[in-house]
């Protein structure tokens, strides 16, 4: 299968799932345009930073922007990683393929510190381990 030249990632509030999403991505997959976008843009959350950083990825720099603010047409591919967000990028992405990867949103869940950074783990390993196996990737 021929790698897509360039991925946008879309979820929600564009500040856990999508920027996680694209940062593993843009990590292992060199010459690809990788980007996210939220059908709303939120304020990134600072677990998703700590989770990424305990693998040497650093989020801490990013932007959340909204659906809004990304072109129309300007991506091969498009992940919708929220049910919101994959009833809006079908408009969005004329000619893409579309996928939809449904994973959990992991700013739900109350508990202790440890518990909700195990939530944000998961969801990180969960989409790394769905990008390894779309994208052909090699185990770290």
């Amino acid at each position: 299968m021929r790698e897509p030249g360039s991925v946008l990632f879309v979820c929600t509030m564009n500040a856990v799932r999508s920027p996680m999403a694209a940062a593993l991505l843009r990590a292992s997959l060199h010459g690809t345009r990788v980007d996210s976008a939220g059908v709303q843009a939120g304020a990134l959350d600072p677990l998703a930073v700590e989770v990424m950083r305990e693998i040497g990825i650093a989020l801490s720099s990013h932007q959340p922007r909204c659906l809004a603010d990304v072109k129309s047409g300007a991506y091969d591919l498009v992940v919708a990683l929220s049910q919101e967000a994959q009833a809006q990028v079908t408009d969005l992405a004329p000619g893409a393929a579309l996928e939809y990867w449904p994973v959990g949103d992991p700013t739900g869940v109350e508990g202790s510190r440890e518990q909700r950074l195990a939530a944000y783990r998961a969801v990180r390993d969960e989409l790394l381990k769905k990008l390894k196996s779309r994208f052909q990737l090699q185990p770290a």
